[in-house]
């Protein structure tokens, strides 16, 4: 069945062909997203949602969405989405973080210019038939320093147009590294001394519990008088009323925002005070943007809905299109040793460690960690996946600990899922061979050979002679077939593992069977 996709704000035309040449329904319905009770009625319906600003993705529309996998944002900003609720419903979360960088950056630079030269007031005076030439005094920009705070995609271009303006450029951003710096032809500074030094000071950081105000009344304290302070942005990221008054007080000589604390923003603080430039969020808002984040976005869900790959998730690691078909057996084997795990854990968890070994140590680990921990906790909590497996695991208190080695012994690639709870640690390893069939191939340190099988039986006994005749012929008389039976020791006479594939389930009275048979330790059916 093809997979379904729900587009519940204005998106490109040419974004829903995308979806209908891959293969993938479409539901075009642009103003659904403002009829929260509506959205909610139909989107359990679908297997993604793409949407831009408008749609608020809350706790109870994700409560409604059943079968959804993806929420496709075109566009930056999440703001409008529940990322921890996505993420505990196991729904992968993407947006467009490049479709419209170039778009923001040079909105931003326009209004730094307009701000420099009063062009707006200049503009709205001379129409009036006014000729105020000396009332517009503005100020060069050359040769001025400007402050970028956030020096990622668009920062990072913002600070380029910056140095082609021949402005010396200084950039606070804790993830910048000094080598990145030095492409830019920027100097990495701390906050402090960027409030000290900047003319012009420019913000291009998510909005996040850290940035939220990083642009205080104690901040603007630090800085020069006369500086003059751009936010295209995240409204939020500067304090409004603090900015006001240092604009009444003449501190800050003037403010250009297109981002507000509160949108549509019909009220501000900022509004009717002299030298403030304000726009309407407009930093995307160009023809060649609209577009590029609507196709952006639409390749992306149909990539990770037909062939499971990930590009900018933000709760999920990435994984390529070329990345996708190698990882895919592996996340299988990853799950299936995590559910191996799982199946046999009985007590509290408190740690859980994922070894790779050989090649499969170069792969996207994190995201077969995910796999392995979705494993070992879905046969206890049921509703999980590999999108919400960490967050549920570190709501639990349980230590994750990824350890990669660059050689396997005797394999080229082997995971090791080990499981430490309140009364033991339980250690299974597997491997995926060149039919792309994941095995296990070791257990409590027991060599053996198994693939998994739907329905199967896992046995800790002594190896004794006897064993293998009893067990067959207790399922035998009880009408149960065995597909395979796979076994392992530690020395002969010794302790021995068995994994046997059976058809069908195995009921209660015939596992009591096996239970009380001679040299049994521990019989337990698993399903995978």
């Amino acid at each position: 069945m093809a997979p379904r996709v729900l587009i519940s704000d204005a998106l490109s035309p040419a974004a829903v062909q995308i979806f209908k040449d891959r293969g993938i329904e479409v539901d075009f319905q642009p103003n659904l997203g403002k009829d929260k009770d509506k959205l909610a009625e139909v989107v359990g319906n679908f297997d993604g949602l793409a949407i831009r600003s408008a749609t608020k993705v809350s706790p109870k529309i994700l409560e409604k969405a059943k079968n959804l996998k993806v929420i496709g944002r075109a566009g930056i900003g999440v703001d409008n989405v529940d990322i921890p609720a996505a993420t505990g419903k196991g729904v992968i979360v993407m947006n467009t973080p490049f479709g419209n960088s170039i778009t923001t950056a040079e909105h931003a630079i326009s209004l730094m210019l307009a701000l420099a030269r009063q062009i707006p007031e200049a503009d709205t005076s001379t129409r009036a038939g006014k000729w105020e030439k000396n009332k517009f005094m503005g100020v060069e920009i050359f040769g001025k320093t400007l402050g970028v705070i956030g020096c990622g995609n668009i920062g990072s271009i913002v600070a380029d147009r910056g140095v082609g303006l021949k402005m010396k450029v200084v950039a606070y951003d804790p993830f910048l590294s000094p080598e990145r710096a030095v492409d830019l032809g920027v100097e990495k500074v701390e906050l402090d001394e960027l409030l000290r030094r900047a003319d012009f000071i420019t913000l291009h950081t998510p909005l996040t519990d850290k940035t939220k105000n990083i642009i205080d009344a104690a901040a603007l304290k630090k800085t020069k008088k006369g500086v003059r302070i751009v936010n295209c942005a995240r409204g939020g990221l500067v304090d409004e009323a603090a900015l006001a008054e240092a604009l009444k007080s003449g501190h800050v000589a003037g403010a250009a925002f297109d981002v507000f604390v509160e949108e549509p923003a019909t009220a501000n603080p900022l509004f009717g005070l002299p030298n403030v430039v304000c726009t309407p969020h407009l930093g995307a808002s160009t023809s060649e943007a609209q577009e590029n984040v609507a196709l952006q976005i639409a390749e992306q869900m149909a990539d990770y809905l037909l062939r499971g790959a990930i590009s900018n998730a933000v709760n999920f690691p990435s994984i390529t299109a070329e990345e996708a078909p190698r990882l895919k057996p592996f996340i299988a084997l990853a799950e299936k040793l995590g559910s191996f795990a799982g199946q046999l854990t009985e007590t509290g968890i408190s740690k859980v460690q994922i070894a790779y070994e050989g090649a499969v140590a170069q792969m996207k680990t994190k995201a077969l960690t995910s796999a392995a921990i979705a494993g070992i906790l879905r046969p206890m909590l049921q509703d999980i996946n590999v999108v919400s497996a960490p967050i549920v695991a570190k709501e639990r208190g349980i230590v994750i600990e990824e350890v990669t080695r660059e050689a396997a012994g005797d394999y080229e690639s082997l995971i090791t899922v080990t499981v430490t709870t309140e009364t033991q640690t339980r250690a299974v390893s597997g491997t995926v061979f060149a039919d792309g069939r994941p095995r296990i191939v070791n257990i409590k340190g027991i060599r053996m050979d198994a693939e998994f099988g739907p329905s199967m039986v896992y046995i800790t006994n002594l190896d004794k002679p006897g064993f293998i005749g009893k067990f067959s012929s207790t399922l035998g008389e009880a009408g149960i077939n065995i597909a395979t039976f796979h076994v392992g020791r530690e020395a002969p006479g010794g302790n021995a593992v068995a994994l046997i594939e059976i058809d069908g389930e195995l009921p209660d009275n015939v596992l009591a069977k096996v239970r009380a048979l001679p040299q049994v330790q521990q019989a337990k059916p698993l399903k995978f």
